[in-house]
């Protein structure tokens, strides 16, 4: 685990020069473990034989100043590593301003974001007005951020937008989590959103109104929990994130137009398809009656050629039976030569 603090040598800002002087660098209790997207409260005091020392021309002229410098460790000494990054966190000094609660009082208040990625650190916290000089040095493990939150948008105007927020079990305390939310509209409206979690659920949602003014919208927030380990409070801020919100009204109008134009070109193709077979019931009935009306004839032509044969046969026939009885008449009749004698 890390270690406790540690003194650097009372040195002015050079290293060169030692100054001999009882003034000490304070810091109230600091955890040994900081979340990534954590904003941590750090107070500090220069203290004078056990108390502060508020002497004001020295104390408006000392600066506080924090960082966080990557720790590198060595597996072997041929090894060769990038140069350890170092993270400033901030400076403050005693004048009342920010989260400094009184100007001038020997305290010194801030609050500062982690943003260094997960790994252990060198913190240090360092004050001095050029002529003082103290430094405080402790290892720090930096872990990845316990808690997540998720804006889920509603794609329907009756739906609520819905803001969920997550945290790990293993490093959060069920029940704890808390939020607060400012979600401001395209006319720079701001509506507050709050709520906490059920006690023993790792999880909060906070229903957020379906806004009616169209635009881009923004929001962020404030998640609140609990330590596990620690139980000390956890505050991580949720950096400004936007989403659109579509004219209803405008939407409705051109669903309408689209529906209204889908349904012309239904009843178009609906009049095409019947005007389609209209066409082809005329077409099939004209093939039909064409086709009747030549059977028709065809069976007429056939008729009357047999009929026709059939009546060349019967006057054949009935000729050649004349031909047949011919001779007989004239043996009978007696001739002229017969009838003059």
């Amino acid at each position: 685990m890390p270690g406790p603090w540690q003194a650097i040598g009372e040195v002015s800002p050079d290293n060169k020069v030692q100054i001999m002087t009882d003034l000490k660098l304070h810091l109230d209790d600091f955890p040994s473990t900081l979340y990534e997207g954590e904003n941590i409260k750090m107070t500090a005091r220069v203290m004078l034989d056990g108390k502060k020392y508020i002497r004001r021309d020295f104390i408006n002229k000392v600066v506080l100043k924090v960082s966080l410098t990557e720790i590198i460790e060595k597996t072997s000494d041929d090894e060769i590593f990038d140069e350890p990054k170092t993270f400033p966190l901030g400076k403050v000094m005693d004048d009342g301003n920010g989260y400094d609660e009184l100007p001038r009082d020997g305290v010194f208040t801030a609050e500062f974001a982690i943003k260094a990625s997960p790994g252990k650190y060198m913190l240090r916290a360092e004050t001095g007005n050029g002529i003082f000089f103290r430094a405080l040095e402790k290892e720090i493990l930096v872990y990845p951020s316990p808690v997540m939150a998720v804006f889920k948008q509603s794609r329907r105007k009756i739906n609520p937008h819905l803001l969920l927020i997550e945290s790990d079990p293993a490093s959060v305390q069920q029940g704890s989590l808390a939020v607060h939310a400012e979600f401001i509209d395209s006319k720079d409206n701001v509506s507050l959103f709050q709520g906490s979690s059920v006690p023993g659920l790792s999880y909060l949602e906070v229903d957020v109104i379906n806004f009616e003014t169209p635009g881009v919208h923004r929001w962020h927030a404030w998640l609140y929990a609990t330590d596990k380990v620690s139980g000390r409070p956890l505050i991580f801020p949720v950096a400004e994130q936007t989403f659109e919100v579509e004219d209803f009204a405008v939407l409705e109008q051109a669903r309408l137009e689209k529906e209204a134009e889908e349904e012309a070109k239904r009843l178009e193709e609906e009049a095409a398809k019947i005007a389609e077979k209209k066409a082809a019931d005329k077409s099939t009935a004209l093939i039909t009656i064409i086709g009747g009306n030549s059977l028709l004839l065809i069976l007429f032509l056939v008729s009357w050629f047999v009929y026709r044969k059939i009546k060349a046969k019967k006057l054949a026939a009935e000729e050649e039976g004349d031909e047949d009885e011919l001779p007989e008449d004239i043996d009978d009749e007696p001739t002229e030569g017969e009838k003059a004698a």
